[in-house]
């Protein structure tokens, strides 16, 4: 569950900002393959990844992990 919910949020926050997956990974240098694998869920990246990813993105991590904690605490009530 977790790792979608990363993925999502990746993926929504970088819509938002008008950024290609393509941007996204030059930014934080890895692959597209490797933003497409985590906005699908199918790759759960590491705490250092999630720093690189916010960085990329212009966003602070904390900020991150609380939208990421939203999501999660709106699945928990959903089960």
């Amino acid at each position: 569950m977790i790792k979608q919910i990363i993925g999502k949020t990746v993926k929504a926050i970088r819509i938002k900002q008008g950024l290609s997956q393509e941007d996204l990974a030059h930014e934080c240098n890895v692959d597209r393959s490797y933003i497409s694998m985590i906005e699908v869920g199918k790759n759960e990246p590491s705490v250092k990844k999630i720093f690189d990813l916010c960085k990329g993105l212009k966003i602070k991590p904390s900020d991150f992990f609380k939208m990421v904690e939203v999501e999660y605490e709106k699945g928990r009530e959903n089960e």
